[in-house]
């Protein structure tokens, strides 16, 4: 039960965050990934704890698909693709899903981004209420303004959790 706490209750709130974040203010701060690293580090300990260890080989693999993802968001971020929040919120994600979900996640942000992008387009095409005229949506509405991808990365993760080795250790326990 305490570990599913991790999975179900901290991991997707500080994916909120994030998104919610990114929405209000097109960055993602640097305390919302090192806060998903340092909450999988206690994870792992909490389920060693529990008697439940996640195999050290997982781990590796876990540790290695965050240090790909990191790479690759470094590489898009050094060519103005994506913002440097992004990119370690990738990596903050990835390290939690893995390899055995990370091409799904990635599919999925690329969907969830797709989704995301022409809701905006077409948001940016409508004139703004003059009772919504707050700072976040009005930003929203500019059309000079990028996409906040950190929005498409939490829901990504959310929809792939389920299908991680993670997720189904923790229904073992």
């Amino acid at each position: 039960m305490m570990i599913s706490i991790f999975l179900l209750g901290f991991f997707p709130a500080l994916l909120l965050a994030a998104a919610a974040y990114d929405l209000c203010t097109y960055t993602i701060p640097n305390l919302l990934p090192l806060a998903l690293l340092c909450v999988f580090v206690v994870y792992m300990m909490v389920s060693f704890a529990a008697g439940a260890p996640v195999p050290l080989r997982s781990v590796a693999m876990h540790a290695g698909a965050a240090t790909l993802a990191l790479g690759a968001g470094v590489a898009l971020f050094a060519k103005g693709w994506i913002g440097g929040g992004d990119a370690k919120l990738f990596a903050a994600v990835c390290l939690w899903l893995g390899f055995g979900a990370m091409a799904e996640y990635t599919m999925a942000a690329s969907l969830a981004g797709g989704a995301l992008t022409v809701l905006l387009l077409l948001f940016r095409r409508l004139p703004v209420a003059a009772f919504v005229r707050v700072p976040w949506v009005l930003r929203l509405a500019d059309p000079e303004a990028g996409v906040p991808y950190g929005v498409a990365l939490a829901v990504a993760a959310v929809m792939v959790l389920p299908y991680t080795d993670l997720f189904r250790l923790a229904g073992t326990h």
